[in-house]
């Protein structure tokens, strides 16, 4: 946000913006209720006077199960209550917190859509734009395929939607492979590697 015209009179300056002012902690601060108010109103415009139903909401970096209820909430006064109408309300799973609580954030969730390259970060302590440590970044290590795991059976034994965005079934064919194995219902791919890896998992 701060690189936006006019951004530097609004935002804070942070040491650290991966893991600051970001997602649902944003969302549900008070210093940021106007804003998330106008972005609530272009959603309920899009599915009330457009007629697009359709669309969902995906909220990213809940925190907390505080986070998960307050941002609910926040919905529900703002004429965007989870299940009316047919809405359905998403969370990114992209942190850590996130897989160790996993069957409790889908109690305020109708389902996860992984994010890969925050969860990996975060799960093995780096940052992948540093080339200082960028070569321990991979979506592979056991530690972060176990959480992939935790995350897909949680939502398979609820009955709930389970994706993937991120890097890695796009430059590693076989974690694509194994993530379909596992069950998850989508995975988004560069445009690049859609056919490659399409043809890869048809022939497996």
């Amino acid at each position: 946000y701060k690189s936006l015209i006019g951004g530097e009179f609004y935002e804070p300056d942070e040491e650290n913006p991966m893991i600051g002012f970001r997602g649902c902690g944003r969302y549900t601060d008070p210093f940021f209720t106007e804003c998330f108010e106008m972005e609530l109103d272009a959603i309920k415009k899009v599915r009330g006077a457009m007629g697009m139903t359709n669309v969902e909401i995906m909220i990213p970096f809940v925190r907390t199960l505080e986070m998960a209820r307050d941002v609910m909430l926040i919905l529900e006064k703002n004429g965007l209550k989870r299940g009316e109408n047919g809405l359905k309300v998403n969370m990114m799973a992209e942190l850590p917190s996130n897989v160790f609580l996993a069957d409790e954030f889908l109690e305020y969730f109708d389902g996860f859509s992984i994010g890969s390259n925050d969860l990996t970060q975060l799960t093995l302590g780096l940052d992948r734009d540093s080339g200082l440590v960028a070569q321990y970044f991979d979506e592979r290590n056991p530690a972060v395929m176990k959480g992939l795991e935790i995350l897909i059976k949680a939502c398979k034994a609820k009955g709930k939607y389970v994706g993937i965005c991120g890097q890695g079934p796009s430059d590693h064919p076989d974690l694509a492979k194994w993530l379909m194995e596992q069950g998850i219902d989508s995975v988004s791919l560069n445009p690049d590697s859609v056919i490659p890896t399409y043809m890869f998992l048809g022939t497996k």
